[in-house]
């Protein structure tokens, strides 16, 4: 246990000592691993340790937080007390008995990465870079990332919770750029999951590799597509990141509660097709956005938040749930203890439909087939987003064509989700890292191939 129950209940006990009506302990100890490798050669080994404990007090809806980096009795006790004294006014404490709860782990892990050499985490990258390289005559550059993380976490609350859990994840990243009459384009490839290094048999460097030169090697050789408005197919796994920034952002409580959503006030509503039934589950297993329990010490959950175009749920933390009335849906999320956690997407996607992809695209006249996507843009408050499309290709005549570069999506969540007419049967998953006001945290996002019937489509 990373704190003492004698230590945590001095300090629940000093931080709601001055009125609050719930405190909450948060101890982390986090140990990670990257190692960076350019053109197969190891450009940087860095070890990071995170060690600390955020301290978190509610009175009705008013929150103040607080952090410390020390473990020791003094240090933490101290913040308890500078919490508390964010308040005026006293309580009468009863004595707080704290309760462990074991929520078990969904997530097994056969190999811990800490415990493997450095020598065979470069051999893994190495063979993932050479075969990147060795893939064309073009491909010019290639780098190679990889990320072990051991994030250990203890919640304690003045209602009686004390939990723990122990995140194990794991992730490549390679990028190679292809080279061709002055012109460069680049592919990636940067799969990851909450596992151990047996994720390296399920997801092999040579696949990893082959899958960054191949993309790199289409988008050199790619023309440029004409800007309009069009039917566009959008591919699943990562193609799944529209949903995640234009529509998932704006079903988080922490946007909700305060009325900066779209879809405030709207449970109950349709506000998709009804071909779109979307989810955030964090119960998959061994995903690399799954928890057992979230950041305020809550299970996991698999909350359905569309259903047939309805909107069946938020996603809800504690400090939102009561300004809006609603219990915690097991998505409070934070990147570490100095962060104050709020609503977060865990593994958010949309669910397989019934439509096949060859009816999907032989649907389509003339439009666009964003195979994968790229980074974007969004405003979270009207929903309104810009994204890249790494590698595209033109629909004519229901069959795809000629791949093109330089294409974005240009639209508005709310209007994508009713414009989503077609939903595919291959769902996958892609793996990211969100960043919000709690900082950046492990997300997957995902559906299977859909079609947006009309959408504008930045080109040339």
């Amino acid at each position: 246990m990373l704190l003492s129950q004698n230590l945590i209940n001095e300090a629940l006990w000093k931080a709601s000592s001055t009125g609050a009506d719930y405190a909450e302990v948060f101890a982390e100890y986090t140990k990670s691993k990257t190692i960076s490798m350019v053109a197969s050669k190891v450009d940087k080994i860095a070890d990071g340790v995170i060690s600390g404990v955020g301290i978190r007090i509610f009175k009705g809806t008013r929150c103040v937080s607080g952090s410390t980096a020390s473990l020791s009795r003094e240090g933490i006790l101290n913040c308890a007390q500078k919490v508390a004294d964010a308040l005026s006014g006293a309580r009468e404490m009863e004595t707080i008995v704290l309760h462990e709860r074991r929520f078990g782990d969904i997530h097994p892990v056969r190999v811990v990465p800490s415990t493997v050499a450095n020598t065979t985490k470069i051999d893994l990258m190495r063979e993932a870079s050479d075969t990147a390289k060795n893939y064309h005559s073009d491909i010019a550059q290639v780098t190679a990332n990889f990320i072990d993380v051991d994030h250990n976490i203890l919640i304690a609350t003045t209602e009686g919770l004390l939990a723990e859990d122990r995140q194990i994840r794991t992730r490549m990243a390679v990028s190679a750029v292809a080279s061709k009459n002055g012109e460069n384009q680049t592919g990636s490839c940067s799969p990851g999951g909450r596992m151990g290094m047996e994720f390296y048999e399920l997801h092999t460097p040579k696949e990893i590799g082959e899958e960054a030169a191949r993309q790199a090697m289409v988008m050199i050789n790619a023309g440029y597509i004409p800007a309009g408005k069009m039917p566009v197919a959008i591919g699943n796994g990562f193609g799944g990141v529209i949903f995640h920034e234009a529509c998932g952002h704006g079903l988080e409580a922490s946007g909700v509660a305060l009325g900066q959503s779209v879809f405030a006030g709207k449970m109950g509503q349709q506000i998709a097709n009804e071909k779109v039934t979307a989810l955030d589950d964090g119960t998959i297993p061994n995903a690399w956005g799954s928890i057992n329990i979230d950041d305020e010490g809550t299970p996991a959950q698999r909350n359905v938040l569309i259903e047939n175009g309805i909107l069946k749920s938020y996603m809800v933390d504690k400090l939102n749930g009561r300004r809006m009335g609603m219990a915690s849906t097991g998505n409070s999320r934070r990147q570490s203890y100095v962060y104050e956690p709020t609503s977060r997407m865990t593994n958010t996607f949309i669910a397989e439909g019934t439509d096949k992809n060859e009816d999907i695209i032989s649907s389509i006249e003339y439009g666009l087939f964003a195979k994968s996507m790229g980074g974007g843009s969004v405003n979270p408050v009207t929903g309104d987003f810009n994204f890249a499309v790494n590698e595209g290709y033109i629909v004519r005549n229901g069959k795809i064509c000629e791949a093109v570069r330089g294409a974005s999506l240009i639209g508005k969540g709310s209007e994508i989700l009713m414009d989503i007419d077609m939903v595919g049967q291959d769902l996958s998953r892609g793996q990211g890292m969100c960043g919000a006001s709690s900082g950046s945290i492990p997300t997957d996002v995902g559906q299977p191939m859909i079609r947006v019937s009309s959408i504008t489509v930045g080109g040339r």
